[in-house]
């Protein structure tokens, strides 16, 4: 027995091992007892009154299939002729196991019922009190086993399973001889058991459904996206999500630095970093010529918007002139350079009316340009409407958006 028992163990652990990675418990221990009936072999036992045991080691492939190394044994004593002949019948298989319940979806109405259905073969054998030495055969099986799931680790089973003998030499009482004939001698085994998960997943694969697990997993990945949607949030519209927003409260398109807070404190248009750069290096000579280094960095941030010029509402006439001033004199430090003037208004109004609005509030600025001493040749001015990326429920945002920016060429 051990010699074919241990090896086909062997071989499901071995193979199990190859494949252990898995969302689901793939290991089982099944343990069964029940009634055996012999038949097709003469001298038949009359019912289902002969004792059955089985247990076995299954490794489920997938969620749908598996493997399974099973040991049985019959003890067979109850006999139509009343014989006081004790017969004991054992096997060894292994089998292929296919998980019904999946299949066919039984998820859709039940979480715990389930139907497996089971067929392989083996080697076995079988004495007695009738005769003399072992006889050895072998077998073909098939069966159908009904599962309740009572706990993620436990299910109850109920087994009916049909043997059919190889070359079976003595019949089931032992009595007498089959002629070795192929197919001689049939089993039935009726039995009820448990399964016992092994494993450290939440569910085995006998109740494991992809459709829950993709659920579950499109669930998490919703959340994990909220939340990274929730940390973009701008609530206050300049330019730098909450999560990283130090002054949470700034408004929409206010100068800021990559931390959210106001580079601007003064609100003259001219970010505070570059009027205390200008001043720390060039004193009270804006003209002075900018070393070539500076003339970079400082046209780098006027281009990005550091720089502005703000209007009231629904006026073309600049509220602040700090902002042109700093052109004036970086034009006049550059006379290379050429900038264009962009015009903006905010939502509120009609579209049309905001658009020329724009485009006289950019020639405002550029006639004070060219008035300060810019080379009317180098200075452009366009309208771009409305800044709709501010708020225009906010007062505060719409201010901002009410301005002209400069790019510098």
């Amino acid at each position: 027995m051990k010699k074919l028992t241990l090896p086909l163990l062997a071989s499901v652990l071995a193979f199990g091992a190859v494949h252990a990675q898995s969302p689901y418990n793939k290991w089982s221990v099944d343990l069964n007892g029940g009634f055996a009936k012999p038949a097709r072999n003469g001298n038949a036992a009359e019912t289902f009154k002969n004792l059955h045991l089985d247990g076995g080691v299954r490794y489920n492939l997938n969620n749908k299939f598996g493997i399974k190394a099973s040991f049985g044994y019959d003890k067979l004593d109850n006999w139509v002729n009343d014989q006081d002949l004790n017969t004991n019948h054992y096997r060894t298989s292994l089998e292929g196991v296919v998980n019904v319940g999946r299949l066919l979806n039984f998820e859709t109405w039940t979480k715990v019922l389930n139907v497996q259905a089971h067929a392989g073969g083996g080697y076995s054998w079988m004495n007695g009190d009738a005769f003399n030495g072992t006889d050895n055969m072998g077998h073909l099986m098939a069966g159908l086993t009904g599962q309740v799931k009572v706990h993620p680790r436990v299910a109850l089973n109920a087994d009916f399973t049909v043997i059919q003998s190889l070359e079976q030499n003595r019949t089931w009482d032992g009595r007498g001889t089959t002629g070795r004939s192929i197919a001689q001698g049939t089993m039935f085994n009726a039995s009820v058991g448990v399964s016992i998960y092994l494993g450290k997943n939440a569910q085995h694969a006998d109740w494991y459904v992809e459709a829950e697990e993709d659920n579950k997993m499109l669930a998490e990945l919703e959340g994990r996206v909220g939340k990274i949607e929730g940390m973009l949030v701008d609530s206050d519209g300049d330019g730098v999500a909450d999560y990283l927003d130090l002054e949470p409260n700034t408004p929409a398109g206010a100068l800021v630095d990559s931390r959210g807070r106001n580079i601007d404190k003064n609100n003259n248009g001219i970010a505070d970093n570059i009027e205390a750069f200008i001043a720390e290096k060039y004193g009270n000579q804006p003209e002075k010529a900018v070393a070539s280094g500076d003339s970079n960095m400082i046209k780098e941030l006027i281009n990005k918007g550091y720089v502005a010029a703000y209007f009231d509402f629904d006026k073309s006439q600049p509220s602040n002139v700090d902002g042109i001033n700093f052109i004036v004199n970086y034009m006049k430090a550059n006379p290379g350079a050429s900038v264009e003037v962009i015009g903006y208004a905010d939502a509120v109004g009609n579209k049309s009316y905001n658009n020329k609005l724009s485009e006289r509030r950019a020639k405002s600025v550029k006639d004070i340009l060219v008035k300060s001493g810019v080379d009317a040749s180098k200075v452009s001015a366009k309208g771009n409407g409305i800044d709709d990326a501010v708020s225009k429920d906010s007062a505060a945002a719409r201010r901002i958006a009410r301005k002209v920016v400069f790019k510098i060429n």
